[in-house]
């Protein structure tokens, strides 16, 4: 009696596991094909001069891109943060500057995925962020990393308007997974160059 309990329980384990390993394929397989669609829209807006939406039903399209070489960061930035588009990608805080526009363009990613990267972001590193310009095509910014902050969620002064043009990137802390994330990471960079 006790074999057959065992053999049960362990063939219930076994069906548990392959079910969680199946369920992660799958997730990790629409990241990527997510991640596909909105490299591909980008693509095509910087080649018809318009906003183009990654699939059919989409409620987001891409407005940039950022690229922070010496963290081997690239992700294509999306139009309005909120936790629909951030599963998708990093995304444009609402009330802040438009990507290429004077003043504080303000981004937001998840820690755990989209912007992970920058727990190894360094004073003085350089970030790109590229747009689609007044003409269509593509401009782009180069800044330069000022300062590098944790703060706590009700500290929004990193959202506040600039008289010089600054790049923030605002993501939760600590990074890595865990069930509570109770502080802000806020990276700011100022202007270099001016658009290409």
């Amino acid at each position: 009696m006790n074999g057959a309990r065992s053999r049960n329980a362990g063939v219930l384990l076994l069906c548990a596991g392959l079910a969680l390993g199946v369920r992660a394929g799958y997730l990790n397989a629409k990241a990527a094909l997510a991640g596909l669609l909105l490299e591909r829209a980008w693509d095509a807006a910087l080649v018809t001069g318009h906003a183009i939406k990654p699939w059919p039903w989409a409620d987001l399209h891409p407005i940039a891109r950022l690229r922070i070489p010496s963290l081997r960061l690239d992700q294509i930035v999306l139009d309005d943060a909120n936790p629909r588009s951030l599963a998708f990608g990093p995304a444009h805080v609402g009330a802040t500057a438009w990507p290429g526009a004077s003043g504080n363009v303000v981004l937001a990613g998840h820690r755990t995925s989209w912007f992970e990267p920058l727990r190894g972001i360094a004073h003085g590193a350089e970030v790109r962020l590229e747009w689609r310009g007044s003409d269509g095509r593509a401009a782009s910014r180069v800044y330069r990393v000022e300062e590098i902050r944790i703060v706590s969620p009700d500290d929004v002064s990193a959202l506040r308007s600039s008289e010089q043009d600054a790049l923030t990137l605002v993501t939760c802390y600590p990074f890595g997974y865990g069930a509570r994330s109770p502080l802000r990471y806020v990276v700011r960079a100022s202007a270099l160059a001016q658009g290409t």
